[in-house]
């Protein structure tokens, strides 16, 4: 459960490392984001060689939280961090760092980020 000013980490080497989301995609009365949403987020701490500058403001998808989500099985699935992917656009759901990370929720793969699930070293 994501919700504004939510700090993350960054799960992929596009240069980030700790955002804060400003905006939650999916309507105006939206007040939460859950595992593969898309959310808009200022980078706050970044490293200086990076892709990505800090105070850029960039889309992300949500690949970890600590709320627990609930799955069809009636399964679980809880994290020990809030963490996110720098993409490029919603659109076309390319990350832009070329390494992922940790590992991610099925969530994100069935939202259609199939590049992302592509990429990491376990997908839960």
């Amino acid at each position: 459960m994501i919700q504004h000013r939510t700090m993350l980490k960054v799960a992929d080497n596009s240069g980030a490392k700790v955002l804060q989301v400003i905006h939650i995609f999916g309507g105006s009365k939206r007040k939460f984001g859950y595992l593969g949403d898309v959310l808009n987020c200022v980078v706050k701490q970044a490293i200086p060689t990076g892709q990505v500058k800090t105070g850029e403001i960039v889309k992300v998808v949500v690949v970890r939280t600590r709320k627990e989500t609930k799955r069809k099985d009636s399964s679980y699935i809880k994290f020990s961090d809030n963490a996110g992917v720098v993409i490029d656009n919603a659109k076309d759901k390319n990350p832009r760092g070329t390494r992922i990370f940790g590992p991610i929720a099925r969530e994100v793969r069935d939202r259609g980020f199939n590049k992302i699930a592509s990429m990491a070293i376990e997908v839960l």
